[in-house]
């Protein structure tokens, strides 16, 4: 008996040893290296309000982000006014279709706009019989759009012009390849352009190329002249103007706010070159544009103020208005003449809010908006703190739009993390550009901040520098940590943005960005999803989400609950591993009815990769996305494996009332929750 005994026992201890290397190893199939328990508190009493506004993104023009991107205007330069007001101005991209013989391609100051004069000129030489015929095809100009138009076929895409000239007019209008096939053509005919004559025409595709061009010819002599050429895909977002795939891209990560338009695109390197939102109203025609000299390059400004609101409101997300404060990088207004910029701000907030019969809310209404715009947050100025002038400027600004509008939250752009501010202000703005160690390690930056003075608005940040690349794993893991170090201080952060949002691959001015694409395609980095994992953390619940046995430092957590649309709720576990081992994770859920965790419908995601430093591309737009899989064994005591270089969520259903929820209802559709999520 006791030999068969000491075999039982020896039988026993295996079993016990092989379940818990099982246990520690079943999620991911290696065996992790440490042990690390996370305690979750799910009841009340631990809870705190998420701030609905706290992740969102930030719009600026840079990268040809809006130019030549979500603004789905196809024709580069469309005014011929790339050089200024004066002549001869810059016309290019547009490239002239014939030689010196044929014809002669010119810049006027005879538009019909009074706010941008120049107009084209085209001197036709040869004629349609003659001595000097023009050549098949005829002669004339075209233009490329930006880095190539993407024509789609059996799509519609609407041309409007502005012609004039002395005689009669047959001018032929296509869409063609890159091989030289025509993809759409119309002609125009008119006994009668003596005088500007507005042309609109549809066009519909009967074939693709993403690098299509646009042309205008002719086989007739003469003198034709042309102004603001237009060319919209007639498919935009709700047809106000935005390319659908890139909005989408942007309205997947649910933002609860969109900071607008800059950055330094508001400052300008010099004033003559800011973004003066007044510029930007109005019918497309009339607005003159300008050069964006900090990031070398021209808009015309076709997404403006009121496209802006209009990009906010399709978002569902709070728009914030930053505006220049008469600070650029090189010069400044004093603050004894500021006064006219503080002017143009309340028009600014009038045109947003106003009442349709208001001088600035008439022009908002006359352009299809006869509601105001819900804008409640304006900073003044982007990273200017510091200026000569800043400070006293500031004050005027604040002083005049509080009298104005009392209920609007002014932005300041001085830190007051480290010291409190010496100036009004109700929240503050702070930026982090930095190595993947300082980002991640950044994530405690505000667990000492005071409670009662304004909140912070991190509205810039991102990892830079080698560790980015052009948007690598690490750098999203970095991010993601920092991210959960904001959620967890939510009672000091108000809102949070990374940047840049977008970036052109043909224009890679900044790298790296949240999403790149060109003229037919799109993807994400790591770091745009990334910022998918926080998407229901707007409005949601902080619980209290404790790591013990962290000796290295290289795990964050946090855990929040939240309600869904069809009123279920869920609680969301989310933990970086910024290490290079593996980590057997202990999670224990405390503060909930027994048995009220269902194991359908509970996931884990987790974003990872083979190599710290994958990046996805156009060849291989997935390499680094989330991955979803089934949860097994659900309970209030679970193990997981964390992957070297991961961060995962634990989303887990909840069958019971009895979970921390504080604050506002936190209701979030999560009807597209997985629908860009890999499912295995």
């Amino acid at each position: 008996m006791g030999a068969i005994n000491l075999s039982k026992s020896v039988l026993l201890f295996f079993f016990v040893v092989l379940s818990a290397v099982y246990r520690s190893s079943s999620a991911t199939g290696v065996e992790a290296n440490q042990t690390v328990s996370l305690v979750v508190n799910a009841s009340e009493a631990s809870a705190k309000y998420i701030p609905k506004t706290l992740f969102g993104v930030f719009f600026e023009e840079i990268n040809h982000a809006g130019a030549g991107g979500l603004w789905a205007e196809l024709v580069n330069n469309r005014g011929f006014e790339a050089g200024g007001p004066n002549t001869p101005s810059n016309i290019a991209p547009w490239s002239v279709i014939g030689n010196e013989s044929s014809l002669i391609i010119s810049t006027e100051r005879s538009s019909r706009f009074d706010r941008n004069k120049i107009a084209l000129r085209m001197d036709v030489l040869c004629d349609h019989e003659g001595s000097n015929t023009c050549p098949p095809g005829g002669v004339g100009i075209y233009n490329p759009g930006f880095w190539g138009m993407n024509i789609e076929q059996g799509k519609t895409y609407k041309l409007v012009l502005y012609a004039r000239s002395l005689g009669p007019i047959n001018v032929s209008v296509s869409l063609t390849g890159s091989t030289g096939s025509t993809l759409a053509t119309a002609n125009i005919v008119d006994s009668d352009v003596s005088n500007w004559t507005k042309i609109e025409l549809t066009l519909q595709a009967k074939g693709t190329d993403a690098n299509s061009r646009l042309q205008l010819t002719t086989t007739r002599k003469g003198v034709v002249w042309f102004d603001q050429v237009s060319l919209m895909p007639t498919d935009t977002y709700k047809g106000h103007g935005f390319r659908k795939d890139l909005f989408e891209m942007v309205k997947n990560l649910k933002p609860g706010f969109i900071r607008f338009p800059g950055g330094c695109f508001v400052e300008g390197e010099w004033l003559r070159n800011a973004f003066r939102w007044k510029e930007t109203v109005g019918p497309w025609e009339e607005r003159p544009g300008h050069f964006g000299d900090v990031w070398h390059y021209w808009t015309d400004d076709g997404l403006g103020h009121f496209e802006f609101l209009q990009l906010a409101e399709d978002l569902e997300a709070e728009p914030i208005w930053v505006f220049n404060n008469g600070v650029s990088h090189n010069d400044e207004v004093d603050t004894s003449s500021i006064q006219p910029f503080v002017q143009e701000a309340l028009d600014g907030i009038e045109f947003a809010r106003g009442d349709a019969k208001s001088k600035w809310g008439s022009i908002r209404a006359a352009m299809g908006h006869p509601e105001p715009f819900d804008l409640k947050y304006v900073a003044v100025g982007n990273e200017d703190c510091g200026k000569k002038y800043y400070l006293g400027n500031y004050l005027e600004f604040y002083s005049a739009i509080q009298h104005e509008y009392p209920d609007i939250k002014l932005i300041s752009n001085c830190d007051g993390s480290s010291r409190p501010l010496d100036h009004p202000a109700h929240i503050y703005d702070y930026h982090i550009y930095s190595s993947a160690d300082n980002v991640f390690a950044a994530a405690q930056k505000f667990d000492r901040v005071s409670r009662t003075g304004p909140k912070a608005f991190v509205s810039e940040y991102a990892v830079h520098g080698s560790d980015a690349g052009t948007g690598s794993l690490l750098a999203a893991l970095a991010e993601a940590g920092f991210l959960i170090g904001l959620e967890k201080n939510c009672d000091a952060v108000e809102m949070a943005s990374y940047a840049p949002l977008f970036v052109n691959t043909n224009d890679r001015t900044w790298n790296p960005d949240a999403i790149v694409f060109d003229s037919s395609q799109m993807y994400g980095t790591p770091s745009y999803w990334m910022q998918h994992f926080f998407k229901e953390s707007n409005g949601a619940t902080l619980l209290n989400a404790t790591l013990q046995s962290n000796p290295s430092n290289s795990l964050i957590a946090s855990a929040i609950s939240w309600k869904d649309t069809d009123n279920k709720n869920h609680l969301k576990i989310k933990v970086v591993n910024f290490g290079s081992s593996s980590v057997a994770l202990q999670l224990s859920i405390q503060g909930l009815e027994v048995n009220s965790l269902q194991s359908f419908g509970s996931k884990k995601i987790e974003l990872t990769s083979a190599d710290v430093m994958d990046e996805n591309s156009f060849q291989v737009p997935n390499k680094v996305v989330p991955v979803s899989s089934e949860l097994d064994d659900v309970g209030e005591e679970m193990d997981v494996v964390l992957s070297p270089h991961s961060f995962t969520s634990i989303d887990l259903l909840i069958n019971s009332n009895n979970v921390g929820l504080v604050g506002p209802a936190s209701y979030v559709d999560k009807s597209s929750y997985y629908k860009d999520i890999k499912m295995y």
